[in-house]
């Protein structure tokens, strides 16, 4: 079977416009939370997030650009430059056709529903910008990525709400091992933060009104985030004979699904995913030294994850170093595993794991190593991301040092 490893990587988020400052903020702990600005926040009983700030779709795109990519897909589109140009990478005849994307969103083009909406229905205009369908449907990152870059082999988009990244990841891991592609660009991007898509996690009542602090007894639930986590997946040989820089290795991935509520975790489902990442990537657990976990600062996934990491590392979980960097980034839904994979990278090739930021208080229930607050130096050979959704969807990736 094909190893696959990562050769370029990159990111917006609300901690930074590319994937250098995004590890500096995570290395300093810096939480990005701050109140909302957009349009009718005062309407709004949630009224933070982690927001990228300061951004200008016009010092990137132009007019025709804007018409047709929503916010969402602006953010894919950065973030793939990024990763692509780090990879060195451009694809004509043979190459094209043996190279694809998968991306993950769970809102696709949310920002321009909620515009038109808005349009429709608040202004009473009769008519909509003959391009909304396709500026707002879920795969229009992945087409117009396609399209920029010249990927004609596998493209489509996953959606599975919190772990559609992992998915997205994992189904272009299975591609290139699979022997149906030399490359494949896959991550995910999401543009939630728009009033309608605030004010539908509202009815949740899982969203916190100050800040995020997973693990911590003091927790009072998850905040939205955004952004865009791109990579590019490479055939191992194909990498070394070119001469690649090479990240790290995807070493393993499972998928399982809790098959028991829309919203409530199963701790099973999560163990089978961890366990089914490990015997893929054919490590043990005495191998993990990382975990990013899905971390999301409600009591339901904090307690049931916890749960799930004692059970699969045993005695060894104690010792395992965990952290949520949702502490500082937010829930960026669709796109949120992706820019948790930065943070793998980081701890596998740096030695710096990221921290839990924001935190308080021991949870007896989460009494786990969660690095609390600062960052910690650790030589770490693998590690795992964990990603799991709504509906009971998980998604756990293995990574392992270059």
């Amino acid at each position: 079977m094909k190893r696959v490893v990562i050769t370029g990587a990159g990111s917006i988020n609300a901690l930074g416009g590319d994937v250098p400052s995004t590890l500096d903020a995570m290395r300093e702990g810096r939480c990005a939370i701050g109140d909302l600005d957009i349009r009718d926040a005062d309407r709004l009983a949630i009224r933070i997030g982690a927001q990228v700030k300061g951004y200008d779709e016009t010092a990137h795109f132009n007019r025709q650009q804007i018409a047709l990519f929503d916010r969402y897909t602006q953010f894919a589109v950065l973030a793939a430059r990024e990763a692509l140009s780090q990879a060195g990478l451009s694809f004509t005849g043979e190459s094209a056709a043996r190279a694809g994307v998968i991306l993950g969103t769970s809102g696709g083009g949310l920002n321009t529903q909620d515009e038109n909406y808005r349009a429709v229905y608040e202004d009473g205009k009769n008519r909509v910008h003959p391009f909304v369908v396709p500026k707002l449907m879920n795969n229009a990152a992945a087409a117009h990525l396609s399209m920029e870059y010249n990927l004609k082999g596998p493209s489509f988009t996953v959606a599975t709400a919190c772990a559609s990244s992992n998915h997205a990841i994992g189904q272009a891991m299975g591609m290139i091992r699979a022997g149906l592609a030399d490359v494949m660009i896959t991550g995910g991007a999401e543009a939630m933060l728009c009033f309608g898509g605030v004010k539908a996690w509202e009815g949740l009542r899982v969203m916190s009104r100050d800040t995020c602090r997973p693990f911590c007894a003091t927790r009072s639930g998850m905040v939205q985030g955004e952004g865009a986590g791109i990579f590019v997946l490479e055939d191992y040989d194909h990498a070394r004979r070119r001469g690649a820089d090479i990240l790290c290795e995807v070493a393993g991935v499972a998928m399982t699904s809790d098959a028991s509520d829309i919203v409530m975790p199963a701790r099973q489902g999560a163990e089978r995913a961890m366990e089914g990442a490990l015997r893929d990537a054919r490590l043990d657990a005495s191998d993990i030294g990382y975990i990013n976990a899905h971390g999301t600062g409600t009591a339901a996934n904090d307690k049931t994850e916890c749960a799930a990491v004692a059970h699969v590392f045993g005695a060894q979980a104690d010792r395992l170093a965990m952290s949520s960097t949702k502490s500082m980034h937010g829930h960026c839904i669709g796109a949120t595993g992706a820019i948790e994979l930065l943070a793998c990278i980081m701890a596998l090739r740096d030695g710096v794991i990221a921290p839990t930021a924001n935190w308080q208080e021991l949870d007896p229930e989460c009494a786990l190593d969660i690095v609390p607050n600062t960052a910690r130096e650790a030589k770490v050979s693998a590690v795992l991301s964990n990603a799991f959704a709504f509906g009971g969807m998980n998604a756990v990736l293995a990574l392992r040092a270059a």
